[in-house]
Order: C-alpha cells, then structure tokens, then sequence
C-alpha cells in the first residue's frame, strides 16, 4: 500500500537536511525519518542526480524512487553516457573530452583539434554539470577559448560536441527492473527567443515552446527516438522513470537517425516539465505519475535481495 502521509524534506546548499523547519545533519535527518517508507527524490543536478543521496539512502537501508547509485553515476557524466548510447547503436555527435591540465599545457593544440570535430559549430559544456549553466553553442572560432574557460571555472572538465542543426526533442521512459522500458511520446523544445534550449528558455515564464507530439518530427522519427531511449535506459540501468534528450538532423527532406545528447535521471517533475507533460498526453495525469513512480519503487524494494 502507498504511504498515506507526505513529509517535505529539503536539502539546502549546504547539505544540511531540513526537517520541519529545523536544518539537521544527514544522519540525523534520517533517524528522524526512521519511519518513512519511501523517499520520493524531487531533486536535480548536482550531489542530488549523480548517485550521492541515492548512495546514502541505499547504504542506509532507506528505499527511493528513481535510479540506483550505479546509473545515476554513469548517467550523470556525460562521457561515458556517449559510449553507452553508442553501444545499443544510438547516434552521438562527435566529441572531445579533456581537463584543465591538458587545456593548459596544449591550448593551441586543442583549438586545432576542436576545430577539426566540425564546420558546422560547436557545443562545449561541462562533463557533469546540467542545466545549460556554463554552456556555449557557437558557430564562432573566437568563442571557443572564452567558452572552454567557462567550463573550467566551474572545476569540471570540458567536452566538446559537434552542433548538429535539427529539431530538439526529448523522450521521458518509464520502467522496472526486469521489465521492458516504456518510452512515451516524446516532445518538442522550440526555442522561443534564442537558438538553443539555455537557461532561460528552460525556466523563465516565456522561455521555449513545448509541443507534444512533436510537430517537426514525422512518425518513422518518433518510432526512432523512442525505441532509442528504451535501449539506452536499459543499457544504463536506469530505474523507475528518466528523460533522455535527442537532436533529430535533416539532410534535405529526409530525417536522420536522432542523435542522443543526454541522459536525467531525475529530470524536472513539476506539472509543466518536460516528462509529466508526455506522461499527460498518454493519459497519465501527474498524481497518476507520482503513484506510478512510487510504486515502481517499493516493487523494487519488496523484491531486492
């Protein structure tokens, strides 16, 4: 049976559980919570997506909703989610990972290189970060140094993808352990003002136009971007539910195979995000999906050895 009392529990950024109004150590917070029964993990990005809550809630005996430490891990970093996208066949821009010593010791080298990965732009961006903080999409040599920059003042490592012109989608997929994924109908993000999905076109009140179904995308290339998301959720190990972002390119008329750009595990979740609006158009409202995603969870828990 599903829990019949919801506590709000927020983490601020200082890692400090608040509890009730009053800010708690980790360990204390959970024996507090000794009595609850599921977590439901409303966070996003940072020690909140990359394994760290879900390593200590497992290690603690604690059941949560989403993905286990392994492919909240894996999918967080952005390089080795190419290689297992590239792995079950899904299409990946071509790229260029390096740190800030290489970048120091090999600047003008890196250029070169980062210059030979395409002609028709890039996207540099940092390796684990999100949100589209400290990301730059150019088509202008003399914007890559500033924006490799950017990246390495976050503390992260840079990677650099070739831009690939075409419609940006993404495909939420819900799934349990041992059973086959379910991608649902994905959507398209139209920017509204800029040319790519940043910040503001994210989460400001006028930001993108989100259709779904997609309007520039035909059948066969939404049958290819979901049967590309079931086979990478699964690759992963993704748990629960996840929302994984493609670019579909076009050569004339003809659409290409989608090319995946990430992986969130734990993606935006109010009523206006990106899943719960695919969820809607399945029929699926958003207290459906919370119990769904709930239930999926415990299901695990019940059946962990």
């Amino acid at each position: 049976a599903l829990p019949r009392e919801v506590i709000e529990v927020e983490i601020d950024a200082q890692g400090r559980w608040i509890v009730a109004g009053e800010e708690l150590a980790a360990e204390v917070a959970l024996a507090r919570l000794s009595r609850v029964d599921v977590f439901f993990l409303g966070l996003h990005g940072g020690e909140g997506e990359d394994g760290t809550i879900q390593g200590l809630l497992s290690a603690s005996g604690r059941v949560h909703t989403g993905s286990g430490v392994r492919a909240s891990a894996v999918c967080m970093d952005k390089l080795a989610t190419r290689g297992i996208a590239q792995s079950v066949d899904v299409r990946v821009a071509a790229g260029l990972c390096f740190g800030a010593t290489e970048w120091r010791s090999d600047r003008a080298g890196l250029l070169v290189r980062i210059e030979q990965i395409s002609s028709e732009g890039w996207v540099l961006k940092p390796r684990f970060g999100g949100s589209s903080v400290a990301m730059t999409v150019t088509r202008d040599r003399a914007a890559l140094e500033p924006g490799v920059e950017a990246v390495l003042a976050t503390g992260d490592d840079v990677l650099v993808e070739a831009r690939v012109p075409g419609v940006e989608t993404s495909c939420g997929v819900l799934g349990d352990r041992g059973e086959a994924p379910h991608a649902l109908m994905p959507i398209e993000i139209r920017p509204a003002k800029g040319e790519w999905f940043d910040f503001a076109e994210k989460y400001s009140a006028d930001g993108a136009h989100e259709l779904c179904p997609p309007q520039s995308v035909g059948e066969r290339g939404i049958a290819r971007i979901r049967a590309a998301a079931e086979r990478v959720f699964a690759r992963a190990g993704c748990e629960g539910y996840a929302r994984i972002d493609f670019i579909v390119p076009r050569s004339g008329t003809e659409e290409l195979e989608p090319v995946m750009l990430e992986v969130n595990t734990l993606p935006g979740f109010t009523e206006r995000s990106l899943l719960p609006q695919e969820a809607a158009y399945e029929g699926i409202d958003y207290t459906a999906l919370c119990v769904r995603i709930l239930e999926s969870a415990l299901r695990r828990a019940a059946v962990a050895p």
